[in-house]
């Protein structure tokens, strides 16, 4: 598309949609119509792609979340249009930069399964692999976080409320979605996935839910107004918002609707293409569909799979299930027990009787294998999926999958030497890795302009931005001064741009040529966000007691949201606050250091926040991380970390080199040596500093508004006997954050462990995920569009 046919589309669709001119259109209008004028360029590549796809094998994504992020900019950079976009607009007196923040971050994901499952996308499109996801097309995303009087507090993500000009609504290919009480319709609503560079364009197919009829006709009549409207609002509660809150029974059952929705939905959309290629033969569905389950969450395709192959296309269960076990691969994010969903069998039963009755079928089939395999009941118990009341979603996940994979080195060899080792054991061929990664499109070439000139003029081509091994050939520049200076200019440039930003934002000033210390993640208590903010104020009395204290001035940032329904994480962020306002208000402290939380942070607040940072803190239990992707971001940003040795942050270690980061604390094998044994009081009674830090909990220093909150985190340390090792990694952190300081002020070697970060992240571009999923689990092929 040129520049004039850009313009002619952006008048166009102002004047159809609108019934304006530019001259008066608003912002959001304008993005609406220069978004509708690059949707219609791409849509015959769009269609031919799909058609390209249908006639061969194709794999199928289905994930409860994806955190896509803001789609015109990155869509203009893929497709090599964002300097003529951003041409056009400036003839047309408009600044671009405007018009991009004027989008709405799409409501559709939460935390890091969410981003993944985009990076995912956005990588198969790029590299041309047939690659359709699928998911739930929600009203309202988890929700806008502010904070007031330093507690989160949470109002509805209206995403929507400009419209969403990059869905197409899919009327012709709706399905009906069965509960036992209650029929709905499941309308698709398909999204371009642009990949760089190519002409194949990729499918997101999110699904919103709507009731058969829009209200019942004789109750309105009769003035029953919301009887009336009854059946439409439960029906469109399915697809509301992102993960409801699920404390009780009503908001488990919503859960459990919204996961059946998605799959029965989807499984529905994929044998409906199955029967238009190859009729009621089904003999061949595996052949030429893979479906991966991102997590626990679509587990209930399972069963559904072979309900819709049963019952409604007439396959006998053996055969049915056989299919299954080469149709559905399954993808662990955590070892954590909360995040193996376990329902209820009574309220699977309440809403879909007949998939309980499925699943007890296949409990048995299970039986019988580890029967025949001399297993004793007591060993057959473990395993069962069925069993004390509940249904084992995992455990459902792993009999049926062809493959299991965890995302990360250590985190699959957890899985494979404790916590599912007795499946590993049972099916030692089944089980595989798949180190996570990140698209450099969004995190390099898209966030931070500046260094992906920097390194494509390194270079003298720009192919690094679809093949990141090529950063290595930037090794031969590690002792440049020259190259190092204007690396370390360019991270400046990032840090003063985000400081405006914060000080827009957050009201807080903060100098950039302070460290900025950067821990940026989804709130939980095993991503200690609470150890960083107990290490902070042990350095602010530290200061107080010593003024002279010779360390460089430090930004330390915040970002997260605590589930609504999580009171010890929110906590968490009103403690981080309440020290926020102590250090910064302080003038003795003369802002040697500075604490900000910033607000609603999310893929947008992100793209300006890795480019900026001096130091990635990925500080989670040892453990406990199944990956990470946030630190690959910083990684890619020249950053690096500061963390325990877990999840990628061990292969990033072993990318850049230990000495390039900054390894603290525990790891596995220690906490299992202490676990038995561990007593926190002990750090508590002898380290004066962590007693001082932890007593402000207690003792009036800060205020939790009378809730009680902050005795609640202090007993979560010392009289719930501190499960995440904080206190035990106390002494650690501060002595690797000593290392720092002093290594920062020798800034050619700050700049050469930055520089050595950069040219070692290659391997972790979700490029080479994608392809290591299409070659070892998927058996799929690059299928490229002319």
């Amino acid at each position: 598309m040129n520049k004039e046919n850009m313009k002619k589309g952006i008048n166009r669709y102002l004047k159809v949609k609108y019934g304006v001119t530019v001259d008066d259109a608003k912002e959001y209008e304008i993005f609406n119509a220069l978004s509708l004028t690059v949707l219609e360029d791409i849509v015959d590549d769009w269609k031919n792609t799909s058609e390209s796809y249908n006639s061969g094998r194709s794999a199928n994504y289905f994930s409860a979340e994806y955190l896509m992020g803001r789609a015109l900019g990155n869509n203009l950079m893929n497709l090599g249009l964002y300097d003529d976009a951003k041409d056009v607009l400036s003839e047309l007196n408009i600044d671009i930069n405007k018009i991009e923040e004027i989008e709405e971050d799409a409501g559709l994901g939460n935390g890091g399964l969410g981003r993944l499952a985009a990076c995912f996308m956005e990588s198969a499109a790029t590299i041309d692999v047939p690659l359709n996801g699928y998911g739930i097309r929600y009203n309202n995303g988890l929700f806008n976080q502010n904070i007031e009087g330093g507690f989160q507090t949470e109002s509805e993500d209206n995403w929507l409320k400009y419209g969403d000009p990059w869905s197409v609504r899919k009327e012709r290919e709706a399905q009906i979605v069965e509960f036992s009480d209650m029929k709905v319709r499941a309308i698709p609503y398909d999204t371009p996935i642009i990949g760089y560079g190519t002409k194949n364009i990729n499918t997101l197919r999110l699904w919103k839910c709507e009731p058969i009829k829009e209200f019942d006709f004789v109750l309105f009549n009769e003035q029953k107004y919301d009887k009336a409207v009854s059946l439409k609002n439960r029906a469109e509660d399915i697809s509301r918002v992102l993960y409801p809150n699920d404390s009780n029974d009503q908001g488990k059952i919503l859960r459990l609707r919204q996961q059946y929705f998605l799959v029965s939905a989807s499984l529905k959309d994929i044998i409906r293409k199955h029967k238009q290629k190859f009729g009621t033969d089904f003999e061949n569905i595996s052949v030429n569909n893979f479906v991966q389950l991102n997590d626990t969450h679509p587990t209930l395709a399972i069963p559904e799979f072979i309900r819709l192959l049963v019952d409604e296309e007439g396959v006998n269960f053996k055969d049915a299930l056989e299919y299954a076990k080469t149709f559905f691969g399954y993808t662990n994010h955590t070892i954590l027990a909360e995040a193996l969903e376990k329902w209820n069998i009574k309220l699977i039963k309440k809403l879909f009787p007949r998939i309980l009755e499925i699943v007890k079928d296949i409990d048995k089939e299970l039986i019988k294998e580890l029967k025949e395999k001399h297993y004793t009941k007591e060993e057959i118990n473990e395993f069962r999926i069925i069993f004390d009341r509940q249904m084992r979603m995992a455990n459902l996940a792993i009999f049926v999958s062809k493959a299991v994979n965890g995302v990360a080195k250590l985190h699959t060899d957890i899985l494979k030497d404790s916590e599912l080792n007795n499946w590993y054991k049972l099916y030692p061929q089944k089980f595989q890795n798949k180190t996570n990664g990140i698209t450099p499109r969004r995190w390099l070439r898209l966030c931070n302009p500046e260094l992906s000139s920097f390194i494509t003029k390194l270079l003298g081509t720009e192919e690094w931005v679809k093949n990141l091994d090529l950063l290595k050939e930037l090794k031969k520049f590690e002792d440049d001064d020259k190259v190092l200076e204007e690396l370390m200019n360019i991270k400046l440039q990032k840090k003063t741009q985000l400081a405006e930003h914060i000080k827009n934002e957050e009201g807080v000033e903060l100098d950039p040529n302070s460290i900025f210390d950067i821990q940026i993640k989804r709130l939980h208590e095993y991503k200690r966000q609470l150890l960083n903010a107990m290490y902070i104020l042990d350095l602010y009395y530290r200061i107080k007691e010593n003024p002279d204290m010779d360390i460089p001035k430090t930004s330390f940032i915040f970002g997260a949201k605590a589930f609504p329904g999580y009171v010890r994480a929110k906590s968490i962020v009103k403690f981080i606050n309440e020290i926020a306002e102590l250090v910064n208000n302080d003038e003795d402290i003369n802002g040697k250091i500075k604490v900000v939380f910033v607000h609603n942070y999310r893929v947008s607040y992100a793209q300006r926040l890795f480019p900026a940072a001096d130091l990635s803190k990925q500080i989670s239990t040892a453990g406990k991380e199944a990956s990470g992707t946030g630190n690959m971001k910083f990684m890619l940003n020249a950053t690096p970390t500061f963390g325990t040795y877990d999840g990628a942050n061990i292969e990033i270690v072993n990318e850049a080199g230990e000495e390039n980061n900054y390894i603290f604390g525990l790891r596995v094998e220690d906490i299992d040596k202490i676990k038995e044994e561990y007593d926190s009081t002990t750090y508590y009674k002898k380290d004066k500093n962590i007693k001082r830090v932890l007593d402000t909990l207690i003792d009036g220093t800060f205020n939790d508004g009378g809730s009680g909150d902050f005795e609640d985190l202090y007993n979560s340390l010392l009289e719930e006997g501190d499960q995440y090792y904080l206190l035990a990694d106390f002494k650690s952190f501060k002595e690797t954050q000593d290392r720092v300081f002093e290594d920062y002020k020798d800034k050619k070697k700050w700049a050469k462990k930055c520089f050595a970060n950069l040219y070692s992240a290659g391997v972790f571009s979700s490029d080479r995920t994608i392809k290591e999923y299409c070659d070892e689990i998927w058996n799929i092929k690059k299928t490229s569009i002319k």
